[in-house]
């Protein structure tokens, strides 16, 4: 297990130092996206992984990584969402990446439990499967926020937000261990 704590904590620090650049060269403009509009750019997202797996073709060039990598972040966006409303009104670059790292932080806690408890299948999964995982619960977010975040016995779309981003964590850990073995 603490070879997948080294291997996470490596993955994050990765994800928010893209974060942390991209504050401060837009800002904090995604302040003004809904969550809904969150969703649908991982889907958007997940959806080119999807692609490029199953045809094998990357016509744009940027790697599947960087996908998974904006797939964290997104969550990360999502959570943060959540927690302020999307009313539109910026944080600073400081706010945003505390947030980052509290919420993040999070996600690594239930990774965590979830780990114990599934004994770390997910490194017996393939990474395809990951994205069709990520998938899943994008899916699932879509009809929670279709429903005006009402369910009847689901959990709600920050679990999703948590369960694709360490999805995503794990694709990445998983991808950068092949690249090691190439």
């Amino acid at each position: 297990m603490s070879k997948t704590v080294d291997q996470y904590r490596k993955v994050i620090e990765t994800c928010r130092a893209i974060f942390a650049k991209k504050a401060q060269d837009y800002g904090t403009s995604w302040r003004i996206l809904r969550v809904s509009s969150l969703t649908d750019q991982i889907f958007i997202k997940a959806q080119r992984i999807r692609t490029i797996q199953e045809t094998g073709v990357n016509k744009v060039g940027e790697a599947i990584e960087d996908e998974f990598i904006a797939i964290v972040n997104y969550c990360v966006i999502g959570l943060i969402q959540l927690s302020l409303g999307a009313n539109g009104a910026e944080i600073s670059a400081d706010e945003a990446i505390a947030k980052y790292d509290a919420l993040s932080n999070e996600a690594f806690e239930l990774m965590m439990k979830k780990n114990h408890d599934y004994g770390e299948a997910w490194r017996d999964m393939r990474v395809s499967s990951l994205t069709d995982m990520i998938m899943m619960k994008i899916l699932r977010t879509k009809q929670i926020e279709d429903n005006q975040g009402i369910t009847l016995i689901s959990e709600g779309v920050d679990a999703n937000y948590h369960d694709m981003l360490n999805y995503a964590v794990f694709a990445l850990i998983k991808l950068g261990e092949m690249a090691e073995v190439k």
